[in-house]
């Protein structure tokens, strides 16, 4: 009897584009981003394949290591994935078949206009390189990307797309986290972001809640306070009415006291006024006695004045005649000097022919002394001779700074030529620099910026920064290095490790332009692996060590190294090992080296089936890189080279200086001799000039002396000028003479005014001796006003004062003169007043006596809350409203696609002869734990 057949499955709703915009199915059953055809060359299993998938479900089948897995490789690596997520290996060249350079994945999608097919393809080679081609020709990875995500294709989404090796990471999810992944899967596009709308806005309205909650059990609390102090409150306001009257009160007082002072001010203002009527009394009586007084002075200044003519008269005669007299004795003083001059010149010429005769002897002496003198010729051709040698001796000189300039200059060049070859061969040297061009030449082309930024920035770091880890890791043997390279991932050995999210963001930020890995690590220092045990089993098998044993690093790249890496799971055996590798995975080891070959063994989820994947061993190319000896030993010798340039170029300088010193020297020499010639030149030429300027000075001397007038002559000019004299001095003693008469006359006239004088000052002073007790009357009733005076304005000063004292405590208003026109009259009055009001308020005592200001604070404060309150209240209503309007669309729009899940899953599940259904796991408001259920029965 044949088995029935399941009936047939009915057709699902067209699928939705990551737009969300449904996709039809084509007349062949294909949907816009099926893959069509699958072409593998030279790729793991296959030397070529070429595979077309149906529309629907495809299954394929076979037996462990039949290359179906190698198959889901090939369409993940052609749609842009990254190795890692295949749990295979972390680079590309690990997928190219064993014994060929390169291979390549050819995937064909269904367009979306169903006219044509889409071919993307990936080629790949042992290099770690990829190259990518769309419809054949060639374009970038982002082009790829493009096109995937135009399908919804999300390969890193287990809920999309589920490789065999993560199947344990599947069944990890939590129900939360296989909503998210579902949601971005086969849900709306709007579902995602409605979702994250919901939990922000649920996590809103929960601290909305909470602070609602908080003020208003705080403002019970305060109104509950304030309504408890209400009678001290009372009371306290009492006790400020009272000291407010008090201080009322106080206002009025300053105005009293300027009303006291007012009023004796006023009556010593009566007092000014009678003291000043006295005053002006005796002043009339005194400036009636002074009027006869002034007559007579008014007298006695006419006669002063006419003496002061007469004096002045006397004393212009007296000028006049001591004028005279002076002329008199100077005629005198001549008569008495042309008589000697008479007498001189009868000497004079006895003296005259003998000067005569020394100045012609004077003369023939310095003519002969001049005669005598030797003609001195200057040596021109021993001067011109020197003149040359010195410009030969300066050019030469010229010429050597010349040469000394152009060899300094390149002395210069030379020498910075030897500073560049020194770094350069510095940096080939050093072994950072080789692991980061080794890190280069691997893919990494900007790491050595990456790694300058970092070291030049430390300074911005909260925590440590480790990078590129190529460069924190030490291993001491050759086949280890080449162990732990092929173990880690490639894209580790050129990351950096920060230990704080701060530093890790920063990072990101800055080195993102470089293409370089961030990893971020926040243990602690302690390492994390368990402690080395090789058992004697082990020991039996050939395994000596475990891989993270043999490599030092700093904790946390370590410990990233064993996270991200598991070096603490991989053992390393010798070539005994490699014959007995069918016997170590019975000991628990998943992963074992040996100097041959690398071991790794896993263990079917499903049937228990355990299966080894074997590689070959390659050697490392990171840690054992070095760089070219040849350019080293170039380098060398270019360096060698510069410095020898250098040597002798410094060798040529002290060579050109000696030689320029020397030539300094000679012409140095040479001017000295030369100054020496000008010095004889120009002494010879002064002995000259000096002769010849005597003889000249001895000739004008003579010729001076001749040109003298004879005596006889000069006798006759000054007997003509003796009888002049004698004249002149006749006329100036007649003129003493009439001089002499006309001041006895005017004596006579001073003598009688000056009489007339004194009896005028006579009676001036009788009549002055009663003013002047008149005058003392005036002064004593002027210092009595003045006295008055003196003691009204301290009077009005103290008003004052009073009225600006009482003017700051309180101005006068209308309303304040009727509270004052209230308060007793006087001083004293009021005084008593404002201390029984005073004591009266004192009297009432509190324990607490910032009861009021605590009272008002706490009003305002309940006013504050009680308007944050309804604030709060309101952004409630709003959050709910939103909540309940997203929900809305997003909860019904879930519901839906679950159900359509759970109807798919429970079918499938049912023609297994088992159980499954799929369920919406809600919670209410709390949007973040919403989750998908999967549950299965089996019998």
């Amino acid at each position: 009897m044949a088995p029935a057949r399941a009936a047939k499955r009915p057709k699902l709703e067209p699928s939705t584009s990551a737009a969300g915009a449904p996709h039809q199915r084509g007349d062949d059953d294909y949907v816009p981003g099926n893959i069509v055809e699958i072409e593998l060359c030279n790729f793991m299993t296959y030397d070529r394949l070429v595979c077309r998938p149906g529309p629907r479900l495809n299954l394929v089948v076979g037996p462990n290591g039949s290359g179906k897995s190698s198959l889901v490789c090939a369409i993940a690596l052609a749609l842009a994935a990254d190795p890692a997520i295949l749990g295979r290996a972390a680079s590309v060249r690990a997928f190219v078949k064993r014994g060929e350079e390169s291979g390549h994945v050819r995937l064909s999608l269904r367009s979306q206009d169903q006219g044509r097919d889409i071919g993307i393809t990936r080629k790949i080679d042992t290099n770690n390189k990829s190259e990518w081609l769309l419809d054949g020709a060639t374009v970038p990875k982002k082009d790829i990307i493009d096109v995937i995500n135009k399908f919804n294709i999300q390969i890193n989404n287990l809920t999309q797309f589920l490789p065999q090796d993560r199947v344990c990471e599947f069944a990890k999810l939590t129900p939360i986290q296989l909503l998210e992944e579902t949601e971005k899967a086969v849900g709306d596009p709007n579902l995602p972001v409605q979702h994250r709308q919901l939990i922000e806005w649920s996590k809103e309205l929960r601290n909305l809640q909470v602070a609602v909650k908080q003020k208003e059990q705080t403002l019970n609390n305060l109104k509950a306070l304030n309504a408890e102090q209400e009678k001290d409150v009372q009371r306290v306001r009492q006790r400020d009415k009272l000291l407010k009257k008090a201080e009322l009160m106080k206002k009025k007082l300053p105005w009293l006291k300027y009303d006291a002072k007012k009023e004796q001010f006023q009556k010593v203002q009566e007092e000014e006024k009678i003291f000043k009527k006295k005053m002006d009394d005796a002043a009339k009586i005194w400036q009636d006695a002074k009027a006869p007084i002034e007559g007579l002075k008014k007298e006695k200044t006419t006669i002063t004045s006419s003496m002061k003519k007469i004096t002045n008269q006397i004393n212009q005669n007296t000028n006049k005649r001591r004028e005279v007299t002076d002329d008199e004795i100077q005629l005198s003083a001549r008569l008495k000097t042309t008589l000697d001059d008479i007498e001189h010149l009868k000497r004079h010429e006895k003296n005259l022919q003998q000067k005569i005769s020394k100045a012609k002897e004077g003369l023939a002496a310095a003519e002969r002394e001049f005669q005598d003198l030797q003609p001195y010729e200057p040596p021109r051709d021993e001067m011109t001779q020197l003149t040359n040698d010195i410009g030969h001796k300066i050019c030469g000189i010229n010429d050597l700074k010349q040469r000394r300039k152009e060899k300094e200059w390149q002395l210069s060049q030379e020498r910075e030529n030897l500073r560049k070859c020194s770094d350069r061969l510095m940096q080939m040297e050093s072994k950072n620099n080789k692991l980061l061009q080794a890190l280069q030449r691997a893919g990494a082309e900007r790491i050595n910026e990456a790694y300058s930024w970092v070291q030049n920035n430390k300074n911005m770091f909260r925590g440590e920064v480790y990078g590129p880890v190529l460069l924190e890791v030490n291993v001491q043997s050759k086949t280890h290095a080449g162990y732990l390279e092929s173990h880690v991932p490639n894209y580790i050995w050129r990351s950096f490790i920060t230990q704080n999210a701060s530093d890790r963001d920063l990072l990101v930020r800055q080195l993102k332009q470089y293409g370089t890995p961030i990893l971020n690590y926040t243990g602690g220092n302690s390492i994390m692996c368990e402690p080395l045990n090789i058992t004697p089993e082990m020991k039996q098998l050939g395994i000596t060590s475990r891989l993270d044993q043999e490599f030092d690093a700093p904790p946390a790249v370590k410990n990233v190294l064993i996270t991200q890496a598991s070096v603490d799971q991989s053992y390393i055996g010798t070539n005994q090992a490699d014959q007995s590798a069918d016997d170590v995975v019975k000991l628990g080891i998943n992963d074992l080296w040996t100097p041959r070959n690398h071991y790794r063994w896993t263990r079917s989820r499903y049937g228990g089936h355990l299966s080894a994947n074997v590689d070959s061993i390659y050697p490392s190319r990171l840690f054992m890189c070095d760089v070219n000896v040849s350019d080293i030993e170039m380098l060398r010798s270019e360096k060698d080279e510069h410095t020898r340039n250098v040597e002798g170029m410094e060798e040529a300088l002290k060579e050109l200086q000696k030689e320029q010193r020397k030539l300094e020297d000679e012409e140095a020499e040479f001017r000295k001799k030369k100054e020496a010639i000008a010095d004889r030149v120009r002494l010879e030429k002064k002995k000259r000039e000096d002769i010849q300027r005597r003889i000249d000075l001895k000739r004008r001397t003579l010729e001076d002396i001749s040109k003298e007038e004879d005596v006889e002559s000069s006798t006759r000019k000054l007997t003509d000028k003796l009888a002049k004299l004698n004249d002149d001095r006749f006329r100036a003693l007649l003129k003493l003479k009439n001089l002499l008469g006309e001041a006895v006359a005017l004596k006579w006239s001073y003598t009688e005014k000056n009489m007339a004088s004194i009896e005028l000052d006579t009676k001036i002073w009788e009549m002055e001796k009663d003013v002047k007790k008149h005058e003392k009357d005036v002064l004593s009733a002027s210092r009595d006003y003045e006295n008055c005076k003196r003691i009204t304005q301290e009077h009005k000063q103290l008003v004052l004062k009073a009225k600006q004292h009482a003017e700051s405590v309180s101005m006068i208003t209308d309303n304040l003169a009727k509270e004052f026109e209230k308060m007793p009259t006087t001083i004293e009055e009021l005084e008593l007043a404002i201390q029984d009001t005073e004591s009266e308020a004192n009297s009432m005592l509190f324990l607490n006596q910032n009861v009021l200001q605590e009272y008002q604070n706490r009003q305002r404060e309940i006013e504050s809350i009680s308007t944050k309150l309804e604030d709060d209240k309101a952004e409630c209503e709003r959050c709910c409203s939103e909540i309940e309007t997203t929900k809305g669309k997003w909860l019904p729009t879930l519901r839906s696609l679950v159900l359509k899940i759970n109807d798919t899953f429970s079918r499938n599940f049912q023609e297994m002869a088992v159980a499954g259904e799929v369920s919406l796991d809600e919670h209410g408001l709390d949007f973040s734990q919403y989750g998908i259920l999967i549950k299965v029965k089996f019998r």
